[in-house]
């Protein structure tokens, strides 16, 4: 079943604006300003950030996986109080609905985009970056491509879900 993009941006419309929020948060902690922000819109891309080239490699991955960090934990501790009572007590109100749905949508949202693997990926040939960024940024740039390959089959809704429901269900079988 393919649904267009514009469709899954609309459900899902938390998501992305809190994945614009961490690229604009990353810029204000990696001290990259930041020109113009549109949060959501009906298109493609569904959101932006526009902000100054980073001045360093370093600055430049911060800015491009800073998502990735906000909207998996973000995700996480939303659907965490409606993970139990759906999961594990299979007695929810409405609200547990309500913040499965955004934990789902923002923790799926999680994925850096391929122009955020792009601006990596060139940050990292710079002669100026330092051998150990460039270790750990080649892999994570193809992770990022992966992703995005994966987001044809679904795996960026998977991934929310797992977030979502499966980190809240590990840390309760792990306290218990």
């Amino acid at each position: 079943m393919i649904i267009p993009g514009f469709l899954i941006s609309l459900l899902t419309f938390p998501g992305v604006i809190v994945h614009e929020l961490a690229h604009q948060l990353f810029c204000r902690w990696a001290r990259v300003a930041v020109f113009k922000v549109c949060y959501f819109r009906l298109g493609n891309p569904a959101g932006y950030v526009i902000h100054e080239i980073p001045r360093t490699s370093l600055q430049h991955v911060l800015v491009g996986v800073g998502p990735f960090f906000v909207n998996t934990i973000l995700g996480a501790l939303i659907a965490f109080p409606a993970a139990i009572p759906l999961m594990r007590f299979n007695s929810p109100q409405p609200v547990d609905y309500f913040l499965a749905w955004l934990g789902v949508s923002v923790a799926m949202h999680a994925f850096p985009s391929t122009g955020d693997a792009k601006g990596i990926w060139s940050a990292l040939f710079k002669r100026t970056s330092p051998w150990w960024l460039k270790v750990i940024g080649l892999p994570l740039v193809l992770l990022i491509y992966a992703g995005a390959i994966g987001s044809f089959f679904w795996l960026d809704a998977l991934y929310g879900a797992a977030v979502a429901f499966g980190l809240p269900n590990l840390l309760v079988d792990l306290a218990a």
